[in-house]
């Protein structure tokens, strides 16, 4: 209304609604906080964090919203990522902590806004924490359970069966073997799994339980895997060690229980012509295993394992091995095979 159009002594009435207002000292509030009960470590800066939020403005108005997504936004927290009502109301966070962030002007969108956040707007988050981590943090183990004889543990190249259930830090189910009604089996430190679950399972008895909680730079990373595991997620395995098969030393996939004949190749060699075929050389290989005689590093393919030995010690590549190709790994180190 411009002013030629008021007449002279005129009283004016205005309606007016108030959006919201703030004053230029004001900090950020925290509001309807809802903590839980366990609360083990609260967020600090450098941590980073993943939460849903619902963000309006003062007088209810939606304007953003994760859940819409269905993703949660992550950020590292203290370092200037969000603004700066945000990096300062998410510090101090439990995991699964709920809070109201009330953000003024100055500490939000300023003056000018930004899409569809007016100018000099109050802002409100609800925010829900999922998780949140450190990238200096490794792996967190709690042994909840182990046997009156827990003398042999587990370690590198042992073959390992064991029962486990994954969920993310909010107790969402990710994936279980005793649901599937069968064990998990890998080599340890063969890298069948992620880092943080080689490491998770390293020294560990057969019938022991234990939780391993792992870092996401430990798991799946900021990829995480499509459809299955968010990306950037913290994962809680809860595990039971059911069988260890002791591996071989480190760079032996095959070694002898006992003392080796000096005339091994004239054993392999049955029909005496100088010459060991693939054949042949498996079916002594294998014959070792079933006595007891020998062993092949457990959790492998056996006849790659055979293949591969016969392969090293054929050093011409025409398909048989002579005695002069032939040669015990201490015979020559940069072979693993004998």
């Amino acid at each position: 209304m411009a002013r030629k159009d008021i007449p002279g002594q005129a009283s004016l009435v205005f309606d007016v609604a108030l959006l919201d207002l703030h004053n230029p000292k004001d900090s950020i509030s925290i509001e309807n906080k809802v903590v839980p009960e366990n609360c083990e470590r609260i967020s600090q800066s450098g941590d980073f964090l993943r939460y849903h939020y619902n963000a309006t403005l003062l007088d209810g108005t939606l304007f953003d919203s994760s859940y819409s997504r269905n993703r949660t936004f992550d950020t590292y927290i203290g370092q200037g990522y969000v603004i700066p009502g945000m990096d300062e109301g998410l510090l101090g966070v439990c995991i699964g902590e709920k809070r109201r962030i009330v953000v003024p002007p100055h500490l939000g969108y300023g003056e000018e806004g930004r899409g569809n956040i007016p100018g000099s707007a109050v802002l409100v988050f609800d925010i829900h924490v999922i998780d949140f981590h450190n990238p200096a943090d490794s792996i967190s183990i709690t042994s909840h359970y182990k046997p009156p004889d827990c003398s042999v543990l587990s370690k590198k190249g042992d073959y390992l069966k064991y029962h486990y259930n994954a969920s993310l830090l909010d107790g969402t189910l990710l994936d279980s073997t005793w649901n599937l009604g069968k064990t998990y089996n890998i080599v340890l430190g063969s890298g069948q799994v992620v880092l943080g679950m080689d490491m998770g399972l390293r020294e560990m008895c057969v019938g022991e339980k234990r939780t391993v909680i792992i870092p996401p730079h430990l798991g799946y990373g900021e990829a995480g895997v499509d459809g299955e595991v968010p990306g950037s997620a913290v994962l809680v395995f809860d595990i039971e060690l059911l069988e260890l098969v002791a591996g071989l030393p480190e760079g032996y996939m095959f070694i002898w229980n006992g003392e080796v004949s000096p005339n091994l190749f004239d054993e392999i060699d049955k029909d005496g012509n100088g010459e060991v075929l693939l054949e042949e050389f498996s079916e002594y290989i294998h014959a070792q295993v079933a006595s007891g005689k020998g062993k092949l590093a457990p959790g492998f393919d056996a006849e790659l394992i055979v293949k591969n030995m016969f392969t090293n010690q054929d050093r011409n590549g025409d398909g048989k091995v002579t005695a002069e190709e032939f040669k015990l790994k201490d015979q020559e180190a940069k072979h693993d095979e004998l």
